[in-house]
């Protein structure tokens, strides 16, 4: 209302007198002397010793308006009162039918993640209408409604992902769209990532194919304060704009301000430690942001005052209302009205933020990353306002560097796969971020597969971080008034694998993904998970006494096993695989009919002596374990990673450092090759911590090479790789028995065009005219490149080739035809990585039938029958468009019913799977597991053994098994199940070639 000067309200301003004029009579003047000076005797009797009376103020036009704005400084954000009774949502898009899911298995999220709840779900104007027993005659109010018949499936709320970077570093990642992190200063809450969201993002459909459909997208964590994060929903609108993406925009997006009471949560980005680097320590970044506190305190402080003034009714002299475009967020940030997300690792930078959050008394909505939280509870405890939540990986606890997650990081050393639960019982809050965010389920699953109960687990990744993101009014739960955003899955939600069947956001069906053509898209998701098993919460092993002696050890427990030499005996043994010594491959020695018929095997000095029921305990035992139903099977193999070749990637002093490179540097006369060979074997470490984490996991073999995309300095990777070795993850050194396996297992090269983030790089023409002139033989043999690449091309060792595009790949297999025209051999050549392989499946498996009739009719001086000519390691197993040569992926179900194992295997393709980060490898045998899964039935039990334990080495060129006397390899023994079975661990591995049992 604007000021009325007649208006009783408001104080009247005194209007001038007018002078005197020089005629007016003298009496006249004397009079008013002498008025005023009785009124002035009289004003000193009411206001003694120099008081000062009231005054009459100058109030200007817009006072109420300014009032307002003081008063709105008071104001909480969160919903209305009116919000829950709301019939349409601010996001409903005309047009969009009501959905109506009936016989479903719901999780609301409700009660800390207890309530489960069997009925129905009534979704209408993009919000849910009813849930649980849907009265008749509501349904009836929507008589056109989609009905989907959930059949007994889980149904749960689309899921959250509180830490993401969607849109602002946009899949695939070019140099144009990367608008991640500024390099303008340490301290910049200023900027915002809805300025640099790019709607045009592959992320978003991938996400929404794995049940997200809400995500914070944070600036990085490059600077200390990166700016203002958003909320978004992952549904692109009619609009298709950012700003019609974001859930809730804050009064400060289009520079309006609310003035009533329902504000909404704001959300920034703050980061500590190492990732500070570029502008100091960890002093100087905890310098910055005090600094920068401090000038938003004395900007708040202002305003108060002004506020204080003006509410008196003291309008002279105030001025403006004191505002800063620069520090306004931060201001906001002491009023309490935005939620922080902190990335942080070590107990020093928590300790940091929680003293900074007490000295400028602003609360942390969320830690991210937080390596160190679990092994310091009682500290964040001490966060001022309330206990924040913490957003973590569940098993890597690294960082990801674009297109590298590694243990990478001093300050992630001591990150551990119990910290979910350490923090839950001290009754923290914990939800899991990734980068990837369509296998953000798989997070859950590994915290629920590591001891964090089923209920936490999926609220992890609902109902906590929406409530910590501030929004558990309208996502992360299903109740009535809620957003209509809603996945059915085909398997309880923490079974390995699971998979939206339907995904609804606002209502509005997102996944089986519309058809842009007339041809309807009929995407099969689920065969194979028809039992009833499946609709059950996974059994998983209790992790107890891991997890007391992780924190006793202070996150760094001992990893090696306890060596036994002597008679040990595992009992209640279901299963028992062996490798077939004649054949190759992998054959049944043991099988219990039931439960009740469980076997026992003894062994001796690392072999098997006795297997089945009849197996008793003699004398000499000195150990006695109970598998309870488990088995024992082949160790399995990885390869991908630098496992064994660093142990802190981001510490240049706990690796093998950066060779020279023949591409960008003359080489040395000192090594006399001018391709400077490296051995993998030479630069090999044991004892590293994602080794043996991986050989507890079952993983007794790993191949390495040195074969990087990028060094962490930015230099791109080498085209000439070297030489991989293959080695056993849980020896000591190198001189113990049987831990070197294969010193030279293949040659390697990496192709493919230079990496956007690093923008330098040699033309792929260029590498590929070299590595053809290299195979043609063009260098002696007496160097070390020359030799090697002679072998390659003789088809003695196999030329493994990291790259993922399919023109490269058509060219290489080009250059191996007239490789092989030249000098009259059969290469073996493996593509790794080879995201798009399956685009060439077809031409690659004829290469291999071709060699298969080739043996047939000539002999030829080179591998055994069996080994493929030209094979593929999927590397990792679920792809991702990171960069362009990996753009034309195929993602599986529930977006495409092929996926790329699926489509190479059918067309008779050797194909086993790989990782990239040397944390990855402890999970190879749930990746196997996640593969056949996905591959609805078309992989059969011979084709997963095949890929578990027997291509891979193929492959590679490893020979495990000493086949002059008969010694086979590793074997591991599983506790409660089978080696892929989520209820299982590893607590033995049997190793005949060093004569020993590790027990675990």
């Amino acid at each position: 209302m604007a000021y009325d000067p007649h208006d009783s309200k408001f104080p009247r301003a005194v209007s001038r007198i007018p002078l005197l004029r020089t005629s007016m009579p003298i009496l006249v003047v004397l009079l008013a002397i002498t008025s005023t000076f009785t009124i002035w005797t009289s004003f000193l009797s009411i206001y003694p010793n120099g008081s000062k009376p009231p005054t009459i103020q100058n109030v200007p036009i817009n006072a109420q308006e300014i009032l307002a704005q003081c008063m709105s400084l008071r104001s909480a954000p969160g919903p209305s009162q009116a919000f829950h009774s709301r019939e349409v949502s601010d996001r409903y898009e005309p047009g969009t039918n009501a959905t109506f899911i009936k016989n479903a298995v719901i999780f609301t999220g409700g009660k800390n993640g207890n309530e489960v709840i069997h009925g129905s779900i009534l979704m209408d104007k993009g919000i849910i209408k009813s849930i649980g027993n849907v009265p008749e005659h509501i349904v009836a109010e929507s008589p056109h409604a989609t009905v989907v018949d959930a059949k007994g499936a889980w149904v749960t709320p689309g899921l959250v992902d509180l830490h993401s970077h969607l849109g602002v570093l946009s899949a695939p990642v070019l140099a144009g769209a990367n608008d991640l992190n500024s390099i303008h200063g340490p301290i910049l809450p200023w900027l915002r990532s809805i300025d640099g969201f790019n709607t045009h993002d592959e992320s978003f459909e991938l996400s929404i194919a794995g049940g997200v459909t809400s995500a914070q997208v944070l600036p990085g964590s490059g600077n200390a304060i990166g700016g203002q994060a958003f909320m978004i929903k992952l549904r692109k609108t009619k609009e298709g704009s950012p700003t019609s993406m974001v859930i809730e925009a804050p009064h400060t997006l289009n520079g309006t301000r609310s003035q009533n009471s329902n504000l909404h949560w704001r959300h920034l980005k703050q980061a500590c430690g190492e990732n500070l680097r570029g502008y100091g320590n960890r002093m100087d970044s905890m310098w910055a942001l005090r600094s920068a506190y401090n000038e938003a305190r004395k900007a708040k402080l202002a305003q108060d005052a002004f506020c204080a003034n003006v509410e008196a009714g003291l309008w002279d002299g105030v001025g403006q209302f004191p505002e800063s475009l620069q520090w306004e967020a931060l201001v906001d940030v002491l009023r309490g009205r935005v939620k922080i997300s902190n990335h942080c690792y070590e107990a020093v930078d928590l300790d940091n933020i929680v003293r900074l959050s007490n000295e400028f008394e602003f609360p942390i909505a969320s830690f991210h990353h937080a390596s160190d939280a679990w092994l310091v509870p009682k500290l964040l405890n001490k966060t001022w306002g309330d206990t924040p939540g913490i957003a973590m990986f569940a098993t890597n606890h690294s960082i990801f560097k674009f297109d590298v997650c590694l243990r990478y990081k001093r300050e992630a050393y001591r990150g551990s796969e119990f910290a979910p639960r350490v923090l839950a019982d001290e009754g923290i809050p914990s939800d899991h971020p990734v980068i990837n965010s369509r296998y953000l389920l798989y997070e859950a699953q590994q915290a629920h597969y590591f001891s964090l109960p089923a209920n936490l687990s999926l609220a992890s990744v609902t109902s906590t971080p929406a409530a910590i993101a501030g929004l558990s009014h309208r996502i992360g739960f299903l109740r009535e008034g809620a957003d209509a955003d809603v996945v059915i899955w085909d398997s309880h939600p923490l079974q390995l694998g699971a998979t939206p069947v339907n995904v609804w956001i606002d209502g509005i069906l997102q996944i089986p993904v519309p058809s842009k053509t007339d041809q309807p898209t009929n995407i099969e998701v689920g065969k194979g998970k028809e039992a009833d098993e499946w609709k059950k919460v996974p059994s998983v092993p209790n992790w107890d006494k891991e997890r007391k002696r992780s924190l006793k050890w202070d996150g760094l427990p001992p990893l090696h096993g306890k060596p036994r030499k002597n008679k040990i005996v595992f009992t209640n043994v279901k299963t028992v695989l062996g490798r077939d010594l004649d054949g190759g491959g992998v054959q049944e020695k043991f099988d219990a009919a039931s439960d009740s018929e469980l076997g026992a095997v003894i062994v001796e000095n690392g072999r098997l002596v006795c297997i089945g029921p009849s197996c008793s305990a003699s004398a000499g035992v000195t150990d006695i374990v109970d598998l309870r139903g488990g088995s024992i099977s082949p160790g399995l193999m990885t390869y991908g990673s630098p496992l064994g070749l660093e142990d802190i990637a981001g510490e240049p002093s706990t690796g093998d450092g950066i060779p020279y490179d023949p591409f960008a540097h003359n080489v040395p006369d000192i090594l006399n090759d001018f391709g400077a060979i490296v051995r993998a074997m030479d630069a090999l470490m044991f004892g590293t911590r994602d080794a043996l984490t991986a050989y507890r996991s079952g993983i007794t073999l790993a191949t390495s090479s040195l074969s990087k995309v990028y060094y962490l300095d930015g230099t791109a990777g080498h085209i000439i790789s070297g030489l991989s070795v293959t080695f056993r993850t849980g020896s000591s050194h190198a001189m113990e028995r049987g831990a070197i396996v294969q010193d030279v297992a293949s040659l390697h090269v990496h192709i493919g065009r230079p990496h956007p983030l690093i923008g330098k790089g040699v033309s792929v023409s260029t590498q590929i005219a070299a590595i053809r002139r290299l195979l043609f033989g063009w260098e002696t043999k007496d160097k070390e490149t020359g030799y090697w690449f002679r072998k390659a091309a003789e088809g003695v060792v196999p030329l493994v080739v990291d790259v993922d595009n399919a023109d490269i790949m058509a060219t290489l297999l080009i250059v191996k035809i007239e490789v092989e025209d030249r000098i009259g051999s059969r290469m073996r050549m493996v593509f790794s990585g080879a995201s798009e392989a399956h685009l060439l499946a077809k031409e690659i498996g004829e290469f291999q039938l071709e060699f298969v009739v080739l043996q047939t009719v000539l002999i030829i001086d080179r591998p055994s029958p069996g080994e493929a000519d030209v094979g593929v390691i999927l590397r990792p197993a679920r792809p991702y468009p990171i960069v362009w040569d990996q753009r034309r992926i195929l993602p599986g179900p529930p977006l495409t019913n092929d996926t790329a194992l699926v489509k190479l295997l059918h067309h008779g393709v050797t194909v086993a799977l790989g990782v990239r980060d040397s944390w990855e490898a402890r999970n190879v045998r749930f990746d196997i597991q996640w593969a056949v899964l996905e591959s609805n039935g078309r992989i059969s039990q011979q084709e997963m053994q095949a890929l578990a334990y027997t291509n891979l080495p193929k492959l590679l060129g490893v020979r495990e098994i000493d086949e002059d006397i008969q010694i086979e390899g590793d074997l591991v023994a599983y506790e409660g199940g089978g080696a892929f079975d989520l209820s299982s661990k590893v607590v033995a591995v049997i190793s005949p070639e060093r004569e020993l049992v590790d027990l675990l």
